[in-house]
């Protein structure tokens, strides 16, 4: 069931996950689109999401956007970003002498190099801030060797949420304390529970398959003179999705652009984005056992101890389940 409608508002309109926005210049929706996206939300009772470009917005788009509850995604260089609810920050670079807001969700893009180079400069932002999202953008390079330096940055990461949770505070770090919080899978269901309204008044899976001119077409699902269409539907939903909805690597995004990138289908998740969410489970794990020495906390979670990364090399068993 849909509950969220995101609104591109520009072609330069920020990313906030994987994807490029790839866009050479800027190209506002038309007032009239916004407007009729607008109405659209309403008559669904769909909450919206707002993404901005870096530039400045005319008053009367800011008024539009204002007739309805909504939040912000704006990019930390952006003029308006006083304004967000989630300030996306496109390089870690972008952090240096940025004033952060312990009140605001920061989006951090960041490729793997620079993710292993920064780390210890990313750690601080842990309890700096209300919630912290890495995104890494180059999952698909992932390779072995990746992996354990992956689980080592978590590792050291795991090490200071572990002493702010100590120390009775409640930091929020995704790759960390989601899996601790989350008894059922809460993944991104782009296709399922929300759905991206394009600058060119169409409709589209998400932002990714808008940017993605060899899927563009194929993953536009509607437009609003005509409505929403969605080929398949039933496959967005983690009930179609064999191995993931046994899975309980409950934070993983799923992201259905990178299946699609990486596996030619939008329900199977790669070889890299299991053994990375994988790599969190446990690290989450590792967390809250050692936080359970100290206090009582979430009693109520239970992460148990796996021997597999990929869901697909124990396929097998699983089957037996």
């Amino acid at each position: 069931m849909l509950q969220y409608l995101i609104i591109l508002l520009d072609d330069a309109s920020t990313s906030y996950c994987h994807y490029e926005s790839k866009s050479p210049s800027n190209h506002l929706i038309e007032l009239p689109t916004l407007k009729a996206g607008i109405r659209f939300a309403m008559k669904e009772n769909l909450m919206i999401q707002f993404v901005y470009p870096e530039s400045d917005l005319p008053n009367d788009y800011k008024e539009a956007i204002e007739t309805i509850d909504h939040s912000k995604i704006i990019p930390s260089n952006s003029p308006l970003v006083e304004e967000a609810d989630v300030v996306v920050l496109n390089d870690w670079k972008d952090t240096i002498g940025f004033s952060l807001d312990e009140s605001v969700t920061y989006v951090l893009r960041i490729n793997k190099k620079d993710l292993f180079a920064q780390k210890d400069v990313i750690k601080t932002f842990i309890g700096k801030v209300n919630r912290l999202n890495i995104v890494i953008t180059d999952v698909e390079t992932f390779t072995e060797d990746d992996f354990s330096k992956y689980q080592a940055i978590l590792d050291s990461f795991g090490e200071e949420t572990e002493k702010l949770y100590k120390a009775g505070l409640s930091p929020q770090l995704n790759v960390i304390t989601d899996r601790i919080a989350l008894t059922q899978m809460n993944n991104c269901n782009a296709g399922s529970n929300n759905i991206t309204l394009a600058p060119d008044g169409r409709f589209y899976v998400c932002p990714a398959f808008y940017y993605s001119e060899e899927d563009k077409e194929t993953f536009c699902v509607g437009d609003l003179q005509s409505g929403l269409a969605i080929k398949a539907a039933r496959l967005y939903k983690l009930a179609y999705a064999p191995l993931c909805r046994i899975c309980d690597a409950y934070q993983c995004k799923r992201c259905v652009w990178i299946n699609r990138k990486m596996t030619y289908d939008i329900t199977t998740p790669s070889h890299e984005q299991c053994v990375l969410a994988h790599l969190e489970r446990n690290a989450s794990r590792k967390v809250l056992e050692s936080v359970r020495k100290d206090k009582e906390f979430y009693p109520e979670q239970d992460i148990k101890e796996i021997d597999y990364l990929d869901p697909f090399d124990v396929r097998i068993d699983w089957h037996k389940i």
